[in-house]
């Protein structure tokens, strides 16, 4: 197993399904389980205790409910990636969890190898959504108030630089860590670019921005080793 493997804590009240996720991530040595809970509960209390890199999250629990634990876990002081794993791919879960916070929403029903490489992909600090989810969130967006275009929102061309890497599923710290400047500073570019367009999450962004082609129109693209590709 690697030195720098990922964290992982997985919280899922179905004991036979949890098992199944635990076995699944021994499967890859890049990551690495730290913790396992059967509530929302126990599971806040294993995040703050571990702090791990990834939270692996079932929405649908008995007792303190996974958006319950979500808003809990993103109120407690946690640099963790909290990634959605469930049986529910309704329009309203999928939007509510993201604007809750969720780092990443992934569905059951999917390949063993596709959770693993999305587990991977959120572990590089980028979203995880699967294609089923993404089709799901971009749909949401039709049927909602209409964003504004990224033209008529008059963005700062830094606000422009971070859509594009927004669009890109760049997280707050690699965006920080492209750009030269505090993750802090990114927080405060992502609210106000957000307000500007009309949306409520950085997930919402990313989908739109990819679907609307922005990450092309965007004034000063990245090269693919500045997103770090190269």
């Amino acid at each position: 197993m690697f030195e720098d493997a990922q964290t992982i804590l997985v919280i899922d009240d179905h004991p036979l399904m949890r098992k199944g996720i635990v076995q699944l991530i021994t499967m890859e040595d890049s990551l690495r389980l730290v913790g396992e809970a059967g509530n929302g509960q126990r599971g806040l209390e294993l995040a703050r205790q571990l702090r791990p890199d990834l939270i692996l999250l079932d929405l649908n629990m008995r007792g303190l409910s996974g958006l319950e634990t979500l808003k809990a876990l993103k109120a407690a002081d946690l640099d963790s990636r909290v990634i959605i794993l469930t049986v529910s791919d309704s329009e309203e879960d999928v939007v509510t969890a993201l604007r809750a916070g969720a780092d990443g929403y992934l569905l059951k029903d999917m390949e063993p190898e596709d959770v693993l490489h999305s587990l991977k992909t959120a572990a590089q600090g980028r979203i995880a959504l699967g294609e089923r989810v993404a089709a799901i969130v971009a749909d949401a967006l039709r049927h909602e108030s209409q964003p504004r275009p990224a033209d008529d929102a008059r963005l700062t061309e830094r606000e422009r630089e971070i859509l594009a890497l927004i669009a890109s599923g760049c997280s707050n710290k690699l965006i920080a860590r492209q750009l030269k400047i505090t993750e802090g500073t990114v927080k405060v570019h992502v609210k106000h670019l957000l307000r500007k367009l009309n949306m409520d999450s950085r997930v919402e962004a990313a989908v739109w921005a990819v679907k609307q082609g922005q990450r092309d129109r965007l004034k000063t693209p990245l090269s693919p080793r500045e997103r770090g590709w190269g």
